[in-house]
């Protein structure tokens, strides 16, 4: 199996209590903004560069929410998903990558949590807790 590094971006409204997700059209689900890391990027970098691309929005990214791990056997990947917290910095909702999303929406917690089953504890168990992240530059 091959190792894929997944980063996604949980851009939360804490005035309305609301998660900003994405529609995929290859999966035909919803998701945090999101994707692979590509070879020589951070995952910082990817983070705000896939959300840029799903949702138009440029955003600073937080702390680790949480980090996930699947084998993909349809994919033969073998994944590793990390969550940051993310705010919105500037820009508009407006899909740049028409070809992997169909849709950017904002829903409450309950509907994200059902959305992502995955997060077993649900999204407000997330928002409460932290992962410091350092990128500790090129190491010789």
């Amino acid at each position: 199996m091959k190792r894929v590094d997944v980063v996604y971006s949980l851009i939360y409204d804490d005035i309305q209590e609301r998660i900003l997700m994405v529609k995929n059209i290859k999966h035909n689900n919803w998701s945090l903004p999101g994707g692979s890391v590509e070879p020589g990027e951070t995952l910082l970098q990817a983070a705000v560069r896939e959300a840029k691309e799903e949702t138009g929005l440029n955003i600073e990214i937080d702390h680790i929410l949480s980090v996930n791990e699947a084998l993909m056997k349809n994919d033969n990947n073998h994944a590793l998903f990390i969550t940051f917290k993310a705010r919105i910095i500037s820009g508009a909702i407006a899909i740049q990558d028409t070809e992997t999303i169909s849709e950017v929406k904002w829903v409450n917690l309950q509907t994200a949590g059902e959305m992502m089953p995955y997060h077993k504890n649900g999204i407000r168990y997330l928002l409460d807790k932290s992962v410091p992240y350092e990128f500790q530059g090129v190491v010789h």
